[in-house]
């Protein structure tokens, strides 16, 4: 998340705001895990449990209508779900095959 100009004002005015916009979500389904400030290009990091992107996207407009941020949603996969090992460094059959060489006119 990161603030826009209203936002700042805001939160310049209450710090505590977007603590207590990230977990006063109106949607039942959506919880918030975490939040913390960071450097960077962004000012939050909010962590949510949701059932579905749709989820996770309406309580980011709430969010962002609530506290005045600009939210840049990036889903996750726990690496345990993911159905094959990873292995480093990948073996030849898990890097992609080499196209064919096109016919060329001579």
């Amino acid at each position: 998340m990161t603030l826009t100009q209203e936002g700042r004002r805001l939160v310049n005015d209450d710090p505590e705001m977007v603590l207590h916009a990230a977990h006063s979500s109106d949607l039942p389904d959506v919880h918030c895990m975490g939040l913390y400030a960071v450097l960077g290009d962004h000012d939050f990091i909010t962590i949510l449990e949701a059932p579905d992107n749709e989820a996770a996207a309406r309580f980011s407009l709430e969010l962002g209508v609530k506290v005045g941020v600009e939210i840049q949603t990036v889903p996750a996969i726990p690496v345990s779900r993911l159905d094959h090992k990873m292995e480093w460094p990948p073996t030849s059959q898990d890097l992609p095959s080499p196209s064919e060489p096109e016919d060329s006119e001579t």
